[in-house]
């Protein structure tokens, strides 16, 4: 059976307090759903080794919002994947649409931070997607392909690595709005054929997973997992909330 992913990134949206309280809620009231799922908290890293703390007892993954792209250095501000790795984490996303518009992050530099991360143990989640102008251009497909084939140029999935791709059309995150489960479903499918292109059909079936992400909520996630390429959704409003959150880890059983 094929795991189902279901990622909360808190962004820069929790102070210390309540992201630690959160994920205690959430790895209490988790137990016994998670079975059939892999569920992972994304802190922002003001809070993560203390989000470790609470999650280090239950079956919860660790996850980082970003890393760079060596493991140590004279690089300010900078997060190491190789501190990351030590840390516990498990999962980094890299390459979410607001850094690339808000910090001028390109493909180059996510191709090399997946590299990074891939070398010290971490499993990335790369996530691509349209902006409304594309998308009303028609060239959502072509972008999509040309992110995927720049980010992963000449990376080789070793025995033990993984890949995630999230598709999150720009456009719909924050807005409350997701796209169709069908248009997500044809986009994951373009996804699909790009790796498969990239890594050929052994890789792709056993060392990737394709997820959605852009306004997922308790009332719309199923019908997303319902899809055949979907595996599981990137989530950022509803993951912050226990309750609401602990509601999409129930509909993964």
């Amino acid at each position: 059976m094929d795991k189902t992913y279901l990622i909360a990134n808190w962004k820069m949206q929790l102070p210390l307090k309540e992201a630690i309280s959160l994920a205690k809620e959430i790895a209490n009231a988790s137990v016994g759903f998670t079975a059939q799922a892999e569920i992972v908290l994304c802190p922002s890293f003001d809070s993560i080794l203390m989000v470790a703390e609470e999650l280090k007892n239950s079956s919860i993954k660790l996850g980082a919002q970003d890393c760079f792209w060596e493991a140590e250095g004279s690089y300010t501000g900078e997060i190491s994947p190789k501190f990351l790795a030590e840390a516990g984490v498990k999962y980094v996303i890299l390459g979410h649409s607001e850094r690339r518009q808000n910090l001028g992050e390109n493909n180059h530099q996510i191709n090399l931070k997946i590299r990074a991360a891939l070398s010290v143990g971490l499993i990335p989640i790369l996530c691509v997607g349209e902006t409304f102008e594309e998308r009303q251009e028609g060239r959502k497909d072509f972008v999509i392909m040309q992110q995927l084939n720049h980010s992963l140029h000449d990376i080789k999935l070793l025995t033990n690595d993984f890949l995630i791709v999230a598709y999150e059309p720009v456009w719909v995150i924050g807005s409350g709005q997701a796209v169709d489960p069908e248009e997500a479903e044809h986009t994951s499918q373009v996804i699909k054929q790009t790796l498969f292109d990239l890594f050929g059909t052994e890789i792709y079936k056993q060392q990737t997973a394709v997820i959605y992400g852009g306004s997922v909520n308790p009332n719309n996630f199923k019908s997303f997992l319902e899809q055949t390429t979907i595996k599981g959704a990137l989530v950022g409003t509803a993951s912050l909330e226990a309750e609401t959150f602990t509601e999409m880890i129930k509909q993964t059983s």
